[in-house]
């Protein structure tokens, strides 16, 4: 409920919130609120225009239904904090049009309407002299759109926003409308952006006109000063570049002189080439119609010739088909003659094969002689040898011997072999059981790793921190323990999300300490020397690790609770008693979802502080003024950093076991060493008696060796002597054999010397024919020379015609070409001739290619002179000339241009800037008599850098709140935030009586204050306020000192908040008047 009353009033109107049907707030009534405005008393002084004469509110946050009815002067609204005041600040903002943002609460008009309800309304009365203006905008949240009204007829917030401006209500001007969530922004704005908030606020309509005219003007001046300086500078450089060019353009026209002379002498020369060509072949044309007529006198006289040498060469065939008879004759005869020889060949043949497998019998039995006398003297050595070796010892005793000793060692080989495995397989197995124990403790280390990389990852100071410490722990007396999340050890994972959600990250992540001493050494070197961001906390001196609950968990497990907090998880004793002292771990229950389903009478019987189900966190308070139960309830975050559960005991264990097994492998390593050294000389041993063993058999087995080759020696000289030959009966047999085949030969030969008689006779005949075809050969020889020649010369002849023929045709087609050139020089068609210009010009030209030539050579060496010419160069000058015409009229202009700009800047700034300062020591004057009245000094001047930018001139404040400092600018960081209130109250203050705007509004600005000063500032603001003809001020404060002065024309409106409150309609000031003073008259008599 808010009340409102001036001194002077005796009673007012009551509007009060009152609950609407199916509000699901009309379920609580303890949060219900409610707005009584009493009705002032008459004022002293009217309305200025456009000041608020009643505010109404319908579902608009904290109301229902209110109505606020403001006085002219000072109005303070006062309350407790959550009462629904800066409610009544929204609704002025929202309701003229303004931004929901500018609030600093909500982006959108939607967020205002009390929650559950879909529409709401806000209605502002605005005085005017002509008839007061009434607003009221309704928001509708489904819809997400306002709905804006003027005096109950439907309009458009274009509208509103205009008639709002023209009666100077600025809700976004930080020096009119000062919203709670935005008093710590006005110290923040900038020097210019307090000049425009003041211009807007208390200067003249035009000033804040004339200002933005002159930013622009200034911005268009320095835009036209950049082109002109630009064009300018563009013009000389333009004109500088057409002067080093002039003496090329003149060269480069001389050059085009002689290249139009060469192109002439270029046109001429093709029709020179032309005629000349052609007079060549005419010439050709006669010489080859001569040599035509020579060709065809040639072939008559080859006509005789041709004839003889044909009969001729009949007459030579015939010859040569008799010559051809007899040499087959001939050839079949000395065929006869081969055969009869090859014969006699073989025969010879046959005699030499019977000599010569005589020789190889004679030879055989030489050989066998000889190797019979050979095996006959090896037998008698071995004999020998055989006798020497049988008057040696029997060796077997010895070899037996050596057997035994060998057996025995290899024996004992075997054993040795056999312990070496066995070792093996045992070592094997350790191996085995040794990685699969690394295996499990690198998985606890990987645990680990896992935590610490999830803590850097998220918090890398305290990971660098962490590692500092693990170097660094000599450094410390006591135990230190690193940050708690790395020292819990969840037993199972899935409870993570409670303690996560219990303890904050800030101690999640804090280093626990048994000593004070040691927490500052360590914070001096990682906070101040490594400049790294950490967390440390000192666990209690007595320990609170094993202190009992204070009921005991079997109680607790009928609503479903399964476990403490402090059960669910292992830590260090220190680190534990911190929790439990800090965090009491040991008496928060964590419950199922079966404790969900009945938490309200959880709730009601174990009267538990804290308390957790499946998914949600519930925290139970008791009202200190109605002793109700409030419980909340927030839905359990995702854990992040202790799902890793480490199981430190067993990871010992394994260490320990670890170590174990690293015993045995060193034993069974020590065993093996000296098994190989066993095995090894055993094994040398055995090498040496199978070495004598193999020396006694190889003697042994020499006898036996011996008697084996005597014997087969004996065996091979028997069959040698077996194997004898009768050469004498040989050689018999051989000579016989000659004998019969020389009779033989003899009869070949007689029948040979018949036939080469007949072969002699048949060349001789042969002979004769050759000669007479020779003879005929010779006269067509002679014939078919004598054609040869004459075919020659015809050929020549001929050869000369196709030359000729040959040579017209090309000089033809070159005249052709040369002459198609030569029109194509000339650009002229198949049917034109030479134009007139050409032939006069061509008369005064050379008539000789020699002489076209050398004048063609003259002219292009001249032009060659001319080198370094662009064509481009001249079309360029051309270009500039005609670009710094148009670059000089342009400049005129903006020059023009600019002297109008100058002129205009300067009656601007003369309408503006001498105002402005006038204004200006206006508010310097205030504000320093209101610093000076508190004992402190304080300016405000305008600041620029430069008179010329326009748009840096700002309003600077400078303020010192003790005689021993200098003057500072009011900056957010310099003052305090006591000081930074002071400074902006006592500025808009000094804005007051100079200002525009129909009312002012300040939300809880007094808060920072210390009381001296706010007692100073409640004074200068109740007189400045409540001065006749000053605008509306509305002053919104929680609480206010004791023994504070009052002004009758103060409107003091109290907002009331509580579940008792009196229906609007019962509200009765006067009958609460008399009520308190009879309360008064009687409390001395009791």
């Amino acid at each position: 409920m808010a009340t409102s009353s001036r001194k002077t009033s005796p009673a007012s109107a009551l509007a009060s919130k009152r609950t609407l049907p199916g509000d699901p707030s009309s379920e609580a009534p303890s949060k219900r609120k409610s707005l009584a405005l009493p009705l002032p008393l008459p004022s002293s002084g009217p309305f200025v225009e456009g000041s608020i004469v009643r505010i109404a509110m319908e579902n608009f946050l904290t109301y229902d239904i209110c109505e606020v009815c403001p006085g002219p002067h000072l109005n303070m609204i006062i309350g407790a904090n959550g009462t629904g005041k800066s409610s009544i600040v929204c609704a002025i903002c929202l309701g003229l049009a303004g931004k929901p943002a500018f609030m600093g609460r909500a982006d959108k008009a939607g967020f205002f309407v009390k929650r559950g309800c879909s529409k709401g309304m806000v209605e502002i009365e605005l005085f005017r002299t002509s008839g007061n203006l009434v607003i009221t905008r309704e928001i509708d949240v489904t819809k997400s759109q306002s709905f804006w009204f003027i005096n109950k007829k439907a309009t458009t917030q274009k509208v509103v926003e205009e008639q709002v401006a023209a009666l100077n209500i600025q809700v976004g001007n930080l020096c009119q409308f000062l919203p709670q969530d935005k008093v710590g922004e006005f110290a923040k704005l900038s020097k210019i952006e307090l000049l425009e908030a003041t211009e807007k606020s208390i200067g003249p309509p035009e000033m804040h006109r004339y200002h933005c005219e002159l930013k622009n003007f200034r911005e268009k001046e320095k835009q036209l000063e950049t082109s002109c300086k630009e064009k300018t500078e563009y013009l000389d450089k333009m004109i500088q570049r057409n002067k080093r060019y002039e003496q090329d353009v003149e060269r480069f026209y001389e050059r085009k002189r002689h290249l139009d002379l060469i192109e002439m002498l270029e046109a001429k020369r093709p029709w020179v080439e032309y005629e000349n060509v052609r007079q060549e072949y005419e010439e050709v044309k006669l010489a080859r119609d001569r040599v035509k007529d020579e060709v065809r006198k040639l072939k008559d006289g080859q006509i005789p010739i041709t004839d003889r040498i044909e009969e001729i060469e009949t007459q030579r065939h015939n010859l040569e088909a008799r010559i051809k008879a007899k040499a087959t004759d001939i050839k079949e005869t000395s065929q006869k003659c081969k055969q009869k020889q090859d014969v006699i060949e073989r025969k010879d043949k046959h005699i030499e094969e019977i000599q010569q497998a005589l020789t190889v019998k004679q030879n055989e039995e030489h050989d066998r002689q000889r190797r019979i006398s050979n095996t006959r003297k090896m037998i008698d050595d071995l004999q020998n040898e055989l006798r020497t070796t049988e008057n040696c010892v029997n060796l077997q005793p010895q070899i037996d011997a050596i057997t035994n000793d060998l057996r025995r060692v290899q024996d004992e080989k075997g054993l040795c072999e056999s312990e070496i495995v066995d070792k093996h397989k045992e070592r094997e197995t350790l191996e085995k059981e040794k990685k699969g124990v690394n295996d499990q403790i690198v998985q606890f280390d990987n645990l680990l790793n896992q935590k610490e990389f999830k803590l850097r990852q998220r918090y890398r100071d305290t990971y660098d921190a962490v590692l500092w410490l693990r170097s660094n722990k000599d450094k410390f007396k006591q135990g230190v323990y690193e940050p708690i999340m790395l020292t819990i050890n969840m037993k199972d994972n899935k409870n993570a999300k409670y303690i996560e959600n219990h303890i904050p990250s800030n101690d999640l992540r804090a280093f626990v300490f048994e000593s004070q001493e040691d927490m500052e050494v360590f914070l001096k070197e990682v906070r101040d020397n490594k400049k790294l961001r950490v967390n440390a906390v000192i666990a209690p001196r007595n320990s609170y690790a094993e202190r009992a609950p204070s009921r005991p968990l079997s109680e607790l497990k009928q609503y479903g609770f399964f476990s403490y907090l402090r059960e669910l998880f292992d830590a260090p004793a220190p680190v534990m008693s911190y929790l439990c002292s800090q965090y009491h771990i040991h008496e928060v229950p964590v419950g199922t979802e079966r404790t969900r389903e009945r938490i309200e009478r959880v709730i009601q019987e174990t009267r538990l502080k804290q308390m957790y189900t499946a998914e949600e966190k519930y925290v139970v308070k008791t009202s200190f003024y109605s002793n109700k139960v409030i419980s909340s309830n927030t839905s359990l975050k995702v854990a992040q950093f202790l799902t890793v559960t480490v199981d430190l005991e067993q990871r010992r264990h394994l260490e320990e076991h670890l170590k174990e097994i690293n015993r045995k492998l060193q034993a069974v390593d020590s065993g093996l060493i000296a098994l190989r050294e066993t095995n090894k000389q055993l094994d040398h041993k055995d090498n040496e008696l199978r070495q004598k063993k193999k020396e006694l058999l190889e003697r042994k087995a020499k006898k036996r060796q011996l008697e084996q080759k005597i014997s087969s020696k004996l065996g091979s000289l028997k069959l040698m002597e077996q194997d004898a030959c009768n050469l004498e009966e040989e050689e018999r047999k051989a000579s016989t054999r000659i004998k019969e085949i020389n009779v033989q030969k003899a009869k070949l030969v007689t029948e040979l010397t018949n036939l080469i008689k007949i072969c002699t006779s048949l060349h001789i005949q042969k002979v004769d024919l050759i000669l007479q075809n020779t003879t005929v050969i010779s006269e067509k020889n002679k014939l078919e020379s004598d054609y040869m020649a004459a075919s020659s010369q015809l050929r020549l002849k001929e050869q000369q015609f196709i030359e000729l023929d040959e040579s017209r045709q090309r000089l033809l087609q070159k005249c052709k070409e040369l002459m198609r050139r030569a029109r194509q020089v000339c650009n002229l068609g198949a049917e034109q001739t030479v134009p007139r210009e050409y032939q006069t010009a061509f008369q005064d030209l050379p008539n000789t290619l020699d002489e076209i030539d050398a004048l063609l050579a003259e002219e292009r060496s001249r032009a060659s002179c001319f080198t370094g010419l662009n064509p481009t160069v001249v079309e360029e000058y051309t270009k500039r000339e005609e670009e710094i015409e148009q670059l000089t009229e342009e400049l005129k202009i903006k020059k023009v241009e600019l002297d109008k700009y100058r002129e205009s800047i300067s009656q601007v700034k003369e309408r503006w800037l001498n105002p402005l300062k006038e204004l200006v020591e206006k508010i310097n004057e205030k504000f320093s008599n209101f610093f000076s009245s508190m004992q402190c000094a304080g300016e405000v001047d305008l600041h620029t850098e430069n008179e010329e930018d326009y748009d840096k001139y700002g309003i600077r404040i400078r303020v010192k709140f003790r005689s021993s400092t200098q003057l500072h600018e009011l900056t957010p960081n310099h003052q305090s935030g006591g000081e930074r209130s002071v400074s902006t109250m006592l500025y808009l203050m000094a804005l007051q009586e100079l200002n525009r705007c129909p009312f002012r509004v300040v939300d809880e600005i007094n808060q920072g204050m210390d009381p001296t000063n706010e007692r100073r500032v409640f004074e200068m603001v109740v007189n400045t306020a409540c001065k006749e003809n000053t605008s509306q001020y509305f002053f919104i404060t929680p609480k206010l000192l004791q023994s504070l002065p009052y002004s009758e024309k103060m409107t003091v409106l109290v907002v009331y908040n509580g579940p008792h409150m009196l229906e609007p309609k019962r509200w009765n000031l006067k009958a609460f008047l008399r009520r308190r003073r009879r309360i008064t008259f009687t409390q001395p008599s009791q």
